[in-house]
């Protein structure tokens, strides 16, 4: 356990208030400062995690996965985003989090579940679960920087059973937040999440652990979601929902309300504009990259099918502004 009171203070306010906390998940080419600026203004959740970082590349420019603004903050963001780092030396996460102190990031979190093969071939994400050691030595070496140390890992790796010794083993090196997503990696997302394993992993943290506090991921679409869920684990401290921002850019509200497509398209033209802020900054990521977002606003069920795919045909985000200036004839 480390001294920094980051989680123990989200996790008393959200317990003054009868629920869990709630965090938006780490996402590669999602969850950057534009992103998170359009989720908070529709509804933020208590803290959010910021795309995967190289840990390395903190302190190192030259390799090969560089930050590209991972770390950028945009100064109309009242807090900052939890750091996921990944890679396996432990030198890297003792540096890479002394920086970030002095940039005045309170929180790292380690990624030891990412299913991405570029990652497990370059020895990060999920493939810390086969190798306890390495798992061991950065957060060790993260704890190092006094700042708060988390690690959000999955299951198992080829089985979902090997939680049995995995979440113990984890839970003995005594980080602040475990977070954890109920699959295996060879699962990905193909199956149901496990929540049958919940109470045996809350048995684990108040065995070995009772300080730990324990969020978990999969499959929860909502706020509503996730108190019904804590509703039947009480024992839980934290819901993460990665996902469920794509159906729903509201998915934070705590009571839910009906949302119409000029709504949801403000909240589009709010990340266009952000996002060719950011593209003063950064070159990276560029247009295409936003294609994927275009779903989120444009919803068949609100009749803008053929808005969403006149858009995916656009080339830059000028011509994205100029459909939705032109957005009746697209409606059904």
């Amino acid at each position: 356990m480390t001294e920094s009171t980051f989680w123990s203070k989200i996790s008393t306010q959200a317990k003054s208030e009868h629920r869990p906390f709630f965090t938006m998940a780490p996402m590669e080419a999602v969850s950057n400062t534009v992103f998170r600026q359009v989720i908070t203004q529709a509804c933020a959740p208590d803290t959010f995690f910021s795309e995967f970082v190289y840990a390395k590349a903190i302190t190192d420019p030259d390799t090969k996965f560089p930050i590209h603004g991972r770390l950028y903050m945009d100064s109309r963001e009242k807090t900052r985003p939890v750091v996921q780092l990944w890679g396996n030396e432990a030198a890297d996460f003792g540096t890479a989090a002394e920086a970030l102190k002095k940039q005045r990031f309170e929180a790292v979190d380690i990624n030891m579940g990412c299913p991405d093969s570029t990652v497990i071939k370059n020895h990060g994400g999920s493939d810390l679960i086969r190798n306890h050691q390495w798992a061991q030595d950065v957060i060790a070496a993260a704890k190092t920087s006094g700042l708060a140390v988390s690690a959000k890992t999955r299951l198992g790796y080829s089985k979902a059973d090997e939680f049995k010794d995995w979440i113990p083993f984890l839970l003995q090196q005594d980080v602040d937040l475990l977070t954890i997503h109920l699959r295996s990696k060879m699962e990905m997302s193909k199956v149901p999440a496990h929540l049958e394993v919940i109470d045996d992993i809350l048995k684990m943290r108040d065995k070995i652990a009772p300080k730990t506090l324990i969020q978990v991921n999969g499959d929860i679409a909502d706020y509503q979601a996730g108190m019904k869920l804590y509703q039947e684990y009480p024992g839980l401290d934290g819901i993460m929902i990665g996902r469920g921002v794509f159906a729903n850019p509201f998915t934070f509200e705590k009571k839910p309300k009906s949302h119409s497509l000029n709504e949801l398209l403000s909240l589009l033209q709010m990340q266009l504009n952000l996002f060719d802020d950011f593209s003063t900054h950064y070159d990276i990521p560029r247009f295409p990259s936003l294609k994927r977002f275009f779903k989120i606003y444009a919803r068949p069920e609100l009749g803008a099918t053929d808005l969403r795919n006149a858009m995916m045909d656009a080339k830059s985000t000028d011509e994205v502004r100029k459909i939705l200036d032109d957005k009746d004839k697209y409606l059904k």
